[in-house]
């Protein structure tokens, strides 16, 4: 699956000698340890609280199982997956899906609705035309208008009594890069609790879990990056420090061209058929991993509809505009350390 937010990576603090010794009385066989692999095309990265290296690997390899069965279900890329065939069976027939599967679509479905459409997930064909940044030019009208027919989630049908899927519209398909890698965080959180980890970080480039406090009994700190860094210094916008949450940025500062001085970035607003403006980054912190990377999408409203909108639906967000001025949401107010 490729991805289609901002690799964006959150700087995990306090993370760089591990396994780390537990200071608090009665849990001193506590330490921290992380493992990598290379999942949903990008660098996962999970990090855990135990008892012992074994119970460590143990949940941890289980996670990347889980998240390795998942892929095959939900890649855009794979035409085995259930996703692939749901664009194959486009306008034909419903297609039955697992349980995993519908839960995705459902979700999908539901942050294109409480964002009035700033994330789509059947937008795949309009970011296929513009193929940023492997492709340096913009589409011409007649390409972009003839992907915009194929594209609106309200032609997903979903009948979750039977549960199957269907894209109404012949040629539809669903790119799930832009929610599906917060929502595989949030399976394998599930794994890791399920082996006994009560505290922990699944991350996957610009997108990240975390549960539970570190054996010094804080949550987890958590930076968050400067879209325009300059210098050494420059790398980080604020920090914040997390526990029992998810934390998503999209930005403009990865994936993009420059034409006549214009930057144009891999992020499409549904609205327009081009790329978004207004925001630089925008930096979700929600309950859950599906909601963070999927409402992250917020991003293409710029400030003026965008951060109202976040507060509205009760979450967490901090966002850099296009002049570098930053935003935060109410609820953040005296959390954020800035530098």
């Amino acid at each position: 699956m490729k991805k289609s937010t901002a690799a964006f990576i959150l700087i995990m603090a306090l993370l760089a000698v591990l396994p780390a010794s537990c200071k608090r009385a009665g849990q001193d066989k506590e330490k921290i340890y992380r493992k990598s692999s290379i999942l949903l095309d990008t660098l996962v990265t999970i990090t855990v609280v135990a008892d012992s290296p074994k119970q460590a690997n143990d949940a941890i390899d289980a996670a990347f199982a889980e998240i390795a069965k998942l892929q095959k279900l939900i890649s855009f890329w794979d035409p085995k997956s259930e996703i692939s065939e749901l664009g194959r069976e486009s306008g034909i027939r419903p297609v039955k899906v697992s349980p995993e599967t519908l839960d995705l679509i459902k979700d999908a479905v539901y942050v294109s609705k409480k964002t009035g459409g700033a994330f789509d997930c059947t937008l795949g064909p309009v970011i296929k035309a513009w193929n940023i940044p492997y492709s340096k030019k913009i589409p011409s009208k007649a390409v972009l208008d003839a992907a915009r027919k194929l594209v609106g989630y309200q032609n997903i049908k979903i009948d979750e009594a039977n549960s199957t899927v269907f894209f109404t519209k012949k040629g539809m398909s669903c790119d799930t890069g832009g929610i599906a890698k917060g929502w595989a965080a949030d399976y394998a959180v599930r794994v890791l609790k399920a082996h006994g980890i009560k505290a922990g970080i699944v991350a996957d480039a610009g997108d990240m879990r975390v549960f539970g406090k570190k054996p010094d009994g804080h949550g987890w700190m958590v930076g968050i990056q400067n879209p325009r860094p300059t210098g050494k210094n420059g790398q980080t916008i604020a920090k914040i420090e997390l526990v029992n949450a998810a934390i998503s940025t999209s930005g403009d500062y990865e994936r993009y061209f420059i034409i006549n001085g214009v930057r144009y970035s891999h992020i499409i607003d549904p609205r327009t058929d081009y790329p978004a403006h207004g925001f630089e980054s925008l930096t979700m912190i929600t309950p859950r991993g599906v909601w963070s990377d999927g409402f992250s999408k917020i991003f293409v409203l710029g400030p003026q509809k965008g951060m109202p909108l976040v507060t509205a639906l009760g979450f967490n967000a901090v966002a850099v505009d296009s002049r570098g001025k930053i935003y935060y949401t109410p609820g953040l107010k005296g959390r954020l350390i800035f530098k």
